[in-house]
């Protein structure tokens, strides 16, 4: 019998955002989602639609979006937006142009192929996406009134 593992509010990311401060009303909104990909079968085709993620299974492929909306009259710049990979998760290797991916609990970020981990024998390896713990962009600009999103995908454990 397969494992069902419900994600809400333990899959929705926590999501930080750094920019120049703001006034008393949010200037930068960010809102999360999380959709499933299924695949169904219509008039003999199949194609690949998400689905919300209420209840996922292991080996379900997962699309994990941040939506970034600037409420302001004028740009943001500088938006710094970092996800935690859910622990149920596991990184694809797959996301929007410019993320870092940090292996340590997001204490540091760059690019997987310049993270190491250990190795349970005391050297170190090449890390690989089942590592990343979180993944982080950096906007340069988000014009004023506009939206904006980031993502990424993951597995299931």
């Amino acid at each position: 019998m397969m494992k069902r593992i419900s994600l809400l509010g333990t899959v929705i990311p926590l999501l930080t955002v750094a920019a120049a401060p703001a006034p008393a009303q949010q200037a930068v909104v960010l809102t999360s989602s999380v959709m499933v990909e299924k695949t169904v079968v219509a008039n003999g085709k199949s194609s690949v639609v998400l689905k919300p993620a209420d209840v996922v299974l292991p080996g379900d492929r997962l699309v994990f979006t941040t939506r970034v909306q600037n409420r302001e009259a004028t740009p943001a710049e500088r938006i710094v937006v970092t996800n935690p990979v859910p622990a149920a998760v596991q990184f694809s290797g797959d996301g929007s142009a410019g993320v870092g991916v940090s292996v340590d609990g997001g204490r540091t970020f760059g690019s997987l192929a310049g993270q190491t981990v250990a190795d349970g024998k005391g050297g170190r390896r090449p890390a690989v996406a089942a590592d990343v713990t979180h993944l982080r962009w950096t906007i340069a600009s988000v014009p004023a009134g506009a939206t904006g999103s980031v993502s990424y995908r993951g597995i299931v454990r």
